[in-house]
């Protein structure tokens, strides 16, 4: 891997504009939004597919694409490698031949010394012989690779490379790819619409949205800091909230919000505190809001905060986990359709607490599980 992925381009078609700049320095670099954002047409513009009308692509050392110079290196030159959806292997030809496809022009030792030796790292080995249709999904996947990969290639660009296949599938071959990527050590650009899947395969995350970048940042600041109401709805974030501030400090703010009084600490006010009486935005994930239990004394301010009373009105089983949807008792409309909070449990949980048979909860909300989202 070398060098420094560096792109500032625009593409204008009738109805849309890309307009995107990002760099990513030598690692899995994510884009990550909703269908038709832009970022499989950024890709394009990478590999030399498709030509923007201004900026600059720059990987390395080596200039791409620059509109002012008037460079505008060909997909050939450019010694791309890119992993199309759905994988797009040549149906015709064995596992050994799609490969080697990419080192057609060099000679065969070389051709022959640098296939094995692609088949070898992806395990591969016995299914030379083999066609794409006699091949797993993960073989498929790695043959893929093995042909991006094969070209020792300046980049690695891979558009939705699991959107074909079924859950389960999806997730074992997620963490394969993320093994293959890190160890292979080619800087790597991943398009994909799910932010799990852009979370356990990039180091860094750019969000697009209408052919713009809305963020980016490294994975785990995205995941717990989004930078707008926007990046976190793209994002699918649970229990996306809006309430009234009260109080705000450096430390801490205080929101009212459906008859409640909410107190968060990790709120990013030290460099600018939001008046008394302005809207604000903020998110709970799931998983931390905890439930009381009856069986217990009464809950203990120093260890419940922001504690609340409500029914459930819901609750959907993923199999680890419960989903319940708990709606207040304080009088007025709900702030998600019919309930307000969604409660993430495990299933032991569940069964402790008896859920099934008990819709009256108490429950409580740490005041640092409240993310109030940047104006």
């Amino acid at each position: 891997m070398s060098g420094t992925v560096a792109v500032a381009i625009t593409k204008r078609f009738p109805g849309f504009t890309l307009d995107v700049r990002w760099e990513a320095e030598q690692s899995v670099l994510g884009l990550f939004g909703p269908s038709g954002a832009g970022k499989t047409l950024t890709l394009q513009c990478l590999a030399g597919l498709i030509r923007p009308d201004t900026g600059r692509i720059v990987v390395g050392e080596r200039v791409f694409f620059d509109a002012a110079a008037g460079v505008d290196l060909s997909p050939q030159q450019r010694r791309i490698g890119y992993v199309f959806q759905g994988y797009a292997l040549f149906p015709h030809l064995t596992v050994w031949k799609n490969i080697a496809f990419g080192l057609r022009w060099r000679p065969r030792a070389d051709r022959t010394r640098r296939a094995a030796e692609v088949i070898e790292r992806l395990g591969l080995r016995g299914l030379e012989q083999r066609y794409p249709r006699e091949l797993s999904g993960g073989q498929r996947q790695r043959v893929a690779l093995g042909r991006a990969l094969a070209i020792d290639p300046a980049l690695l660009l891979l558009d939705e490379p699991l959107s074909a296949l079924d859950a389960p599938l999806r997730r074992a071959l997620r963490d394969e790819l993320r093994e293959i990527l890190s160890g292979w050590g080619t800087a790597a650009v991943v398009v994909t619409h799910d932010f799990t899947e852009a979370y356990r395969l990039a180091d860094r995350i750019v969000v697009y949205e209408d052919g713009r970048i809305i963020q980016s940042a490294p994975r785990s600041e995205l995941l717990w800091q989004p930078a707008s109401e926007a990046v976190a709805r793209i994002m699918g974030l649970s229990n996306l909230l809006h309430g009234t501030v009260v109080k705000a400090m450096p430390d801490r703010i205080q929101i009212a919000w459906r008859g409640q009084m909410l107190e968060a600490v990790n709120s990013p006010t030290r460099s600018y505190l939001p008046p008394p009486d302005s809207p604000i935005a903020f998110f709970i994930r799931p998983e931390y809001v905890r439930l009381i239990r009856k069986d217990r004394s009464a809950p203990d301010a120093a260890h419940h905060m922001n504690l609340m009373r409500g029914r459930l009105v819901g609750e959907a089983d993923f199999g680890t986990v419960w989903s319940l949807r708990l709606r207040l008792d304080t009088p007025g409309a709900p702030a998600q359709g019919d309930f307000d909070l969604e409660v993430e449990v495990p299933h032991l949980v569940y069964e402790i607490l008896e859920i099934e048979r008990d819709r009256q909860w108490e429950f409580s909300i740490h005041r640092g599980s409240i993310h109030v989202l940047p104006t």
